[in-house]
C-alpha cells in the first residue's frame, strides 16, 4: 500500500493571479521535476502554435489564457513550454477508466488513471475577472478532472479512445472551460456540440435543476444521450468503441446489477468506493485503478472527495466558502495499492 494525499488550495483572485500563485508553488516541486524529464525522454507527438492556441483560448475561455501568462511569469519560460506541460490543446490524452452514476441531486465518480499521472491538488477558485467558480480536482495544474460550480453544474468525463485525435482541446481542458463558463446542462451540452475535440470521451452533466445528460463526444460526432450510468464506451456511435470492452461493461454491469445501492449519494458512495463492490479498480498497471472517488450536491454546493479505497468522505462546503468561509482542511490523505510512484510525491521513471 502506497500513502499519497491531495493538498487543498484556495485562491480567489483573476486568472494572472491565480496562475502566477499556482506557478510559485510548482517553482520547485517534484510534479514540475518529473514533466521536465517527461519530456526530456519522450517526444512529443504534437506540434504547438502558441497564436492558434491564443486564439482559441480566447475564444471558448479567454480567463484561462491570461492564467497561462501568469504562469510563464512566475516559472519564466516560454510559452511554449506552458502550453505543452499545462496547455490541454492540441495534445495526447492519456488513457483511463472512470465510472459515474448520476441521481436527481447527486454525481459520484471514480477516477480511475495511472499513479505517475496524478498530481494530488484539488482546487477551489473563485475568479474575480469572468467565469465562475470552481471547485473539483485538477488535471495537469489547469485542467479539471470532474468538478462542480457556483451555479451548482457539475461534471465528470470517462475515456473512450485516443484513435484519429482531432484538432481540438482534451478531455480535462474541456471539463474546466464547461464548468467556468456554463450554468445549467443546456448550456454545456451547446458548448460541447461547439468545441473542437481532441479526443473522444463521454461528459456527464448535472445540474441544480435536476437535468442530467451523458454527451458522448469525438473529433467527429457529438451525441447526447439520458442514463444514470457511465462507463467507459459509447452507446449511440458505436464505431468510435475500443475493440476491447470487457472491463467497461463489468464495471457497468456491477453497477446495474446493484442498482439498489444508487438510490441515494450515501449508497451509491461506497458502492463506488468499497474495494469489493466490483467499481472500484486496481488496474493500476494498466492505467486503470481508481484514485479518488468524488461527489457533487449541486442543490447544496457541497462536494465529497476520498482518496483510495474504503474510506469515508472529507465533506467539502463550496457555499460557505465564496461567501468567504475558508476551508480549514489543508490535505486529504488515503493508502493506494500499487508500488507505483506518484508525479507529485515521487521521482519518476519514464
Amino acid at each position: 500500500m502506497k500513502k499519497i494525499h491531495s493538498d487543498i488550495i484556495q485562491f480567489k483572485g483573476d486568472h494572472f493571479q491565480f496562475g502566477f500563485m499556482q506557478g510559485k508553488l510548482l517553482k520547485n516541486s517534484m510534479i514540475l521535476e518529473n514533466r521536465t524529464k517527461e519530456w526530456e525522454i519522450k517526444r512529443p507527438r504534437f506540434l504547438i502554435d502558441v497564436t492558434e492556441a491564443e486564439n482559441m483560448f480566447r475564444k471558448f475561455a479567454p480567463g484561462i489564457w491570461d492564467e497561462f501568462l501568469g504562469l510563464q511569469a512566475a516559472l519564466d519560460v516560454p510559452m511554449e513550454e506552458v502550453l505543452r506541460d499545462f496547455g490541454g490543446y492540441r495534445i495526447d490524452a492519456l488513457p483511463s477508466g472512470c465510472s459515474i452514476v448520476t441521481g436527481e441531486d447527486f454525481l459520484v465518480r471514480n477516477y480511475d488513471f495511472h499513479p505517475q499521472t496524478y498530481e494530488g491538488r484539488y482546487m477551489l477558485y473563485q475568479p474575480t475577472d469572468q467565469g465562475y467558480a470552481v471547485i473539483g480536482p485538477s488535471s495537469r495544474i489547469t485542467g479539471r478532472m470532474d468538478g462542480m460550480n457556483e451555479k451548482g453544474l457539475a461534471l465528470g468525463y470517462n475515456f473512450i479512445h485516443r484513435k484519429k485525435p482531432g484538432d481540438g482541446f482534451v478531455c480535462y481542458m474541456i471539463s474546466r472551460i464547461v464548468l467556468e463558463t456554463c450554468a445549467t446542462v443546456d448550456e454545456a451540452v451547446e458548448l460541447l456540440k461547439t468545441i473542437p475535440h481532441r479526443g473522444s470521451f463521454s461528459y456527464v452533466v448535472l445540474d441544480a435543476t435536476e437535468a442530467r445528460v451523458i454527451v458522448e463526444a469525438s473529433p467527429r460526432s457529438v451525441d447526447v444521450r439520458k442514463a444514470d450510468a457511465c462507463t467507459n464506451h459509447f452507446e449511440i456511435d458505436k464505431q468510435e468503441n475500443r475493440n476491447y470492452l470487457k472491463d467497461s461493461y463489468a464495471r457497468l454491469n456491477a453497477i446495474q446489477d446493484q442498482q439498489d445501492q444508487t438510490e441515494d449519494a450515501h449508497k451509491t458512495f461506497r458502492l463506488f468506493n468499497d474495494t469489493d463492490k466490483g467499481v472500484f479498480s486496481e488496474l493500476y498497471k494498466s492505467w486503470a485503478g481508481t484514485i479518488h472517488t468524488s461527489a457533487y450536491f449541486p442543490k447544496e454546493k457541497k462536494t465529497w472527495f476520498a482518496i483510495g479505497g474504503n474510506q469515508e468522505p472529507v465533506e467539502f462546503d463550496f457555499k460557505s466558502w465564496l461567501e468567504g468561509e475558508a476551508v480549514e482542511t489543508i490535505q486529504i490523505t488515503g493508502e493506494i495499492d500499487t508500488e507505483i510512484g506518484f508525479a507529485h510525491l515521487d521521482k519518476i521513471r519514464f
